[in-house]
């Protein structure tokens, strides 16, 4: 049985698996559920969870957020090692999948959903009951697979046609789909909206059949894991309160940028970034 916690309205729910990521200094708190939650609370919007973890996993990071934890054997668990070429991932440990059966009946009408698997954790296409205004993917975790010795690579997301249908707006890296330009084409033609982040370059957003590109501005960057999330979150807010896909990309491309500047969730954004960013965008 999941863990129970409040079950007072929120403005944005994210289903994924927060995850326990190794570096050099050790484990930390990482996953697209833990980065966009955050980042949601920094943009002032109440906040829920749904995931999977060990009970004893510290989620002090995550702060008076509300969290759903679905109990598992293991912590979804990465090893991140960056290199000229990018990023190498290993999958050390996967948590329990995430059903939707126990998301909170009062969050599943939460104006935003994001949907951010890491591990293939929660199915890609929502079900009937659920009601919101905006549903945002982050498809990094369908785009992915593991062999035996967790050595992550990209692979075939038989589902995305029809998840991006349904979805309002699409984020995904250019590093989910390994630079595949065909993939990337095909997707943009099935969602109503989709960005590819490019890292440093900042971004490119499809939308009504247009192509822009959003530049990011330059950082002394120390850690660039979660931006990604970053940006997604705050594009997905945006994009509920303003209707304007592109100025929720030059938004987001702002603060995402921002991030690296910091290690870990520490590059959430703070009250002075996300003021700077709408003056600087706006």
């Amino acid at each position: 049985m999941p863990s129970l916690v409040s079950l007072e309205a929120i403005d944005y729910l994210v289903i994924g698996h927060v995850t326990q990521d190794l570096t050099p200094h050790g484990s930390r708190l990482g996953g697209t559920a833990a980065y966009a939650a955050r980042t949601a609370r920094a943009l002032g919007l109440r906040v829920g969870v749904v995931t999977a973890c060990r009970e004893d996993l510290a989620l002090d990071a995550l702060g008076e957020i509300p969290v759903v934890v679905v109990p598992s054997e293991h912590n979804t668990t990465f090893e991140n090692v960056y290199t000229p070429q990018g990023r190498r991932q290993r999958l050390v440990h996967r948590a329990a999948p995430i059903p939707w059966e126990v998301v909170p009946e009062a969050w599943r009408h939460a104006p935003i959903i994001h949907l951010g698997p890491v591990a293939r954790e929660v199915e890609a296409v929502l079900p009937s009951g659920f009601s919101p205004s905006l549903l945002g993917l982050t498809p990094q975790g369908w785009l992915r697979a593991w062999d035996e010795a967790g050595q992550v690579t990209p692979a075939p997301w038989p589902e995305a046609e029809r998840a991006l249908r349904q979805a309002g707006a699409t984020v995904l890296s250019i590093e989910d789909v390994a630079g595949d330009e065909a993939q990337i084409e095909a997707m943009s033609l099935a969602a109503r909206i989709l960005v590819v982040t490019e890292g440093a370059a900042g971004a490119r957003l499809y939308w009504n059949g247009d192509l822009r590109r959003f530049p990011a501005p330059r950082m002394d960057e120390r850690d660039a894991t979660g931006a990604g999330d970053i940006f997604a979150a705050a594009f997905f807010i945006r994009l509920y309160t303003t209707r304007d896909p592109w100025e929720a990309a030059r938004f987001a491309t702002h603060l995402a940028a921002c991030s690296v500047r910091r290690e870990g969730l520490d590059g959430t954004p703070t009250h002075d970034e996300i003021q700077a960013c709408l003056v600087e965008v706006f």
